[in-house]
């Protein structure tokens, strides 16, 4: 049984895009938190705020949901 969490947010790139798959497929690439939510929302997956936090739904790498290497 696999138990790892079915959202995976890669580290930042160089654009500071984040890369996310959703149950092993790339779903494309996120430029912030809210397009993680978006992500989340069209797989049908939670999407209240505490779902970024949870490690049973996404696994954060390189960095957690407010990490995304922002040089503005």
């Amino acid at each position: 049984m696999d138990t790892r969490p079915p959202v995976v947010v890669l580290p930042p790139a160089s654009d500071n895009g984040r890369r996310v798959t959703i149950h092993g497929e790339h779903v494309g690439t996120a430029y912030s938190l809210f397009d993680v939510l978006d992500f989340l929302h069209a797989a049908d997956l939670p999407v209240e705020d505490r779902a970024v936090d949870d490690p049973e739904l996404i696994e954060w790498r390189g960095g957690g949901p407010y990490d995304w290497n922002d040089t503005a």
